[in-house]
C-alpha cells in the first residue's frame, strides 16, 4: 500500500504542498494560514492516515529528534540493560532511539555510525570497538558524542563509564584476603578495549600488591565468537596443571556463564575446589548454584549520565564553546557463596 505524502494531502484539497507542510509543522499561523484551512489540512492529513518520514524532516530541518545508540551486542544482558536505560531517558527528552550492534567488528562500527548521520540522527551514543582516536576525530566535531562503557586514548571527547581498573584491584585482592593464591584470570578478545584492559591491569597490580607472582599461563584470552568451546578448554587445561588454579576472575558475565557450565557439567566444587569470581552481575548470579560473586555496574546510571551529557552538548548554541566530560563511576563487589573460606 502506497504511503500517504504531503503531496496526495494537496492534491485532495486543492492547496500546495508548501502550504500543507507548514500547517503540519505547525507553522501555519506564523505564515498567516487561517485556522479554517489548517483545520482541514490536519482533518485530511488524520482522514488519509498520513504519518511524517523523520528523514525527510531530518532533511528539512536538519533535526530529527533521533539518537543512534551503537552497542558491540545488544543480546549480552549488561548491553541490553543499559540500552533500556538509554531508550528510557532518551524519550523523556522527546526523542527517539536506534539501536545498532557492531560486533566488535570495527568497520562495521564506522559503517554503521556514517549510516546513523546519514540518517540526520540528533546525537550518537556509542560503546565503541576502536582501538585509535583517528577514528573519532572527524567524527566528534560533526556529531554530539558520548562514549559508553569504554573510553579511547587521547580522544577528547564525552565519556561515561566505571572504573574497570580499580574494581578489579578490589575483586582480586578479595580473593587473595580469603587465602587464594593461584588466581586465574578470563580475559576476552578483543583485548585492546579499555575495560578489559584496564580489568586485567587491575588483577595484575592486586597480585603483585600482594608479592604474588603473576603466572602468564594463568591468564587465558577467550574469542568474542566463541567463549563456550574456549572457556571449556582453558578451564580444563588450568585445572589440570601440576598446580592448578584455586581462584578464577573473569571480566563479563557471559564467560561466567560459560564457566557455570562447564563446572556443572564436570562436577567441581565451588568454592572448595575453586573459588569464581565475575565482572559484570546479573540477576542469573543471585540464583545459581552457588550463588556467585561479582562486580556490579551501576548500569541505569551509565545510561542516564550519558544521555544527560549527548543533549548537553545537542543544546549548546552555536559559537558557544563545549568542553567534554568524563565520568567515571564505581563498581560494587557484591560477595556471595563462590568467594566464601
Amino acid at each position: 500500500m502506497k504511503k500517504t505524502s504531503l503531496a496526495d494531502i494537496a492534491k485532495s484539497l486543492g492547496v500546495s504542498k508548501t502550504l500543507v507542510s507548514l500547517v503540519l509543522n505547525g507553522r501555519g499561523d506564523r505564515h498567516g494560514i487561517s485556522p479554517h484551512t489548517q483545520e482541514k489540512v490536519l482533518q485530511k492529513a488524520k482522514e488519509l492516515n498520513y504519518t511524517p518520514n523523520p528523514i525527510a524532516r531530518g532533511l528539512r530541518t536538519g533535526k530529527s529528534n533521533t539518537i543512534g545508540l551503537i552497542v558491540t551486542d545488544i543480546s549480552n544482558i549488561f548491553v541490553a540493560k543499559m540500552a533500556r536505560a538509554i531508550e528510557d531517558k532518551v524519550q523523556e527528552h522527546g526523542y527517539n532511539l536506534i539501536i545498532c550492534s557492531s560486533d566488535e567488528d570495527k568497520e562495521r562500527e564506522l559503517a554503521l555510525i556514517q549510516r546513523l548521520r546519514g540518517w540526520q540522527v540528533d546525537g550518537l551514543i556509542i560503546m565503541s570497538a576502536q582501538d585509535n582516536k583517528k577514528a573519532f576525530d572527524g567524527i566528534k566535531n560533526a556529531s554530539p558524542l558520548v562514549l559508553i562503557d569504554r573510553h579511547i586514548s587521547k580522544l577528547d571527547s564525552n565519556y561515561v563509564g566505571v572504573d574497570n581498573y580499580e574494581s578489579s584491584f578490589q575483586a582480586v585482592e578479595h580473593l587473595i584476603n580469603l587465602g587464594y593464591k593461584r588466581i586465574g584470570l578470563f580475559t576476552i578478545t578483543p583485548t585492546h578495549i579499555s575495560p578489559i584492559a584496564d580489568r586485567e591491569r587491575g588483577y595484575k597490580e592486586a597480585l603483585r600488591e600482594h608479592n604474588i607472582r603473576v603466572f602468564q599461563k594463568y591468564t587465558q584470552s577467550i574469542p568474542f565468537n566463541d567463549i563456550p568451546n574456549a572457556v571449556a578448554k582453558s578451564l580444563k587445561e588450568l585445572l589440570e596443571l601440576p598446580k592448578p588454579i584455586d581462584a578464577l576472575f573473569v571480566v563479563n558475565n557471559s564467560i561466567a556463564l560459560a564457566c557455570l557450565n562447564y563446572i556443572k557439567q564436570n562436577h567441581i566444587e565451588v568454592p572448595k575446589q575453586l573459588a569464581l569470581l565475575s565482572f559484570d552481575d546479573i540477576e542469573a548470579f543471585r540464583f545459581s548454584t552457588p550463588t556467585i560473586t561479582a562486580v556490579a555496574q551501576p548500569i541505569r546510571t551509565i545510561g542516564e549520565e550519558a544521555v544527560k551529557l549527548l543533549f548537553k552538548q545537542i543544546n549548546t548554541k552555536s559559537g558557544e564553546s563545549f568542553k567534554p566530560e568524563k565520568i567515571v563511576l564505581p563498581g560494587e563487589l557484591i560477595i556471595r557463596d563462590s568467594s566464601q573460606p
